[in-house]
């Protein structure tokens, strides 16, 4: 009997736990739900129109005798595509963050609150490099928003929340934990550079959502995943929301293009055998390998071999966290820089500028008196440099736009010219008087990444 009545107080209890309102944070915290009602409000699903230009290829392309009966059938013509992703709202005036890769030059962008309420929205700064983009909400006040967490902060272990509409299914919410931090050069899609990983579920339709942790603050941007089969795997990235932050700031000063620090360095990460070679105990840091000579790192007196182990004294392992962590700072600050020489640690500051535009890049199109005309040139420079991704070291004259004529013959956009039919050219009037005394057969040589290519027409 005693047993029995065990039982039934037991099953009593049980009952008035299932059904008691949570009196402590701590038991508040066993369920996800009212965080959930924080933080869903600010995340949106995003409609994202864009025209993209569609080429048919004819199949006589080929064919010497009937491609030009065909001459039309290849022309390009419009196409409407369609986009879906979502968005985190960051202000009560409307500022929203997403995926460069959701709303990048879109015509027309749709955003849908939880509460059905629709706004148009203009990018205000986008980065397809970063892979974000922050857009105005027109019309937009009072507006649910979340708070942004410092990326610094952020350890793994903890559990986060990732809010998004998945496959255009409707609002979702996953959950799970930071996996792992200052992930670099491993997610698929646009985003280049520095990402906090997350084992909760992220798909198709989740890129632009928030990462939150439990406080409801944002800690990271849902990107892309790592997966083969196209689903999730459990691998998630996310841009940090300190990086975040750096946009809206640009975003409000009214910049047309996200503005990168200028290192003007290369480096690669210390490996177990590479800190073997230079004496070190661990493998950590970054080893600088080249340095331009307008460097601020030059200047602050860095000098190849030394080893950069910290960026305001957070470590730094490799070339993308470093520059994470300078591009969070932002143009015109300082960034204090930690590194070893011959085993030694000093430390430096080290202004944060943009690439230098000298010498001037003294640019031009060749014109209608060229046998080229619309091939456009620069003289290379830092920020030529930066602008196409050239390596630190590179001089000469660059191809900025083949144009027509220029890309038949098969030039390309970043084509380093070394030479016109044996004639050296340091600036872009050099290559403009070269081509103007060519005759019958030409020459162009050209460094193409690395490779040397000659392209030889006829005029």
């Amino acid at each position: 009997m005693k047993w029995v009545l065990l039982i039934c107080l037991a099953w009593i209890g049980a009952a008035q736990a299932e059904t008691r309102v949570p009196s402590s944070s701590a038991e508040i915290a066993l369920s996800f739900a009212p965080l959930v009602q924080e933080a869903a409000p600010a995340v949106v699903n995003i409609y994202a129109r864009r025209v993209v230009e569609s080429r048919r290829r004819s199949p006589f392309a080929n064919d010497p005798f009937f491609r030009d009966f065909f001459r039309e059938f290849g022309q390009t013509r419009p196409r409407i595509q369609n986009s879906l992703g979502s968005g985190v709202i960051l202000s009560a005036d409307g500022i929203v963050v997403s995926n460069y890769h959701v709303v990048g030059q879109a015509t027309d962008i749709r955003v849908v609150l939880k509460d059905r309420r629709e706004f148009s929205a203009r990018v205000l700064l986008g980065d397809e490099e970063s892979d974000l983009a922050i857009l105005q909400l027109e019309g937009a006040q009072d507006m649910p928003h979340l708070a942004l967490r410092d990326s610094n902060t952020v350890e793994v272990g903890e559990l986060v929340l990732a809010i998004g509409n998945p496959f255009g299914v409707g609002q979702t919410v996953s959950s799970g934990i930071v996996s792992g931090l200052a992930r670099s050069g491993t997610a698929t899609g646009n985003g280049r550079g520095y990402f906090i990983q997350t084992d909760a579920p992220i798909n198709p339709g989740n890129s632009g959502g928030a990462l939150v942790d439990m406080q409801g603050r944002l800690i990271g941007v849902n990107t892309s995943i790592l997966t083969r089969s196209g689903g999730s795997n459990g691998i998630g990235f996310a841009i940090p929301a300190s990086l975040v932050a750096q946009f809206v700031t640009q975003a409000r000063a009214g910049a047309g293009a996200f503005l990168r620090p200028w290192a003007g360095i290369t480096g690669q990460a210390v490996s177990a055998d590479l800190a073997e070679s230079l004496g070190l105990q661990i493998p950590e840091g970054v080893v600088v390998a080249e340095l331009h000579p307008a460097s601020p790192f030059v200047v602050a007196g860095l000098a190849p071999g030394d080893v950069i182990t910290q960026v305001d004294r957070l470590p730094v392992n490799t070339p993308a966290e470093m520059l994470f962590h300078m591009s969070v700072k932002g143009i015109g600050a300082e960034a204090e820089i930690t590194f070893l020489r011959g085993g030694l640690p000093s430390t430096v500051s080290v202004p944060l500028i943009l690439p230098p535009d000298v010498p001037d890049r003294e640019a031009m199109v060749l014109g209608r008196r060229d046998i080229l005309e619309g091939l456009a040139l620069a003289r290379v420079n830092p920020a030529v440099s930066s602008e196409l991704g050239l390596p630190i070291q590179s001089e000469g004259v660059v191809v900025t736009d083949p144009g027509p004529l220029g890309a038949r013959v098969g030039l390309r956009l970043g084509d380093l010219v070394l030479g016109v039919d044996g004639r050296a050219v340091d600036r872009p009037t050099d290559m403009a008087r070269a081509l103007r005394r060519a005759a019958g057969s030409t020459t162009i040589v050209v460094n193409r990444q690395g490779r040397r290519v000659t392209l030889r027409f006829r005029i």
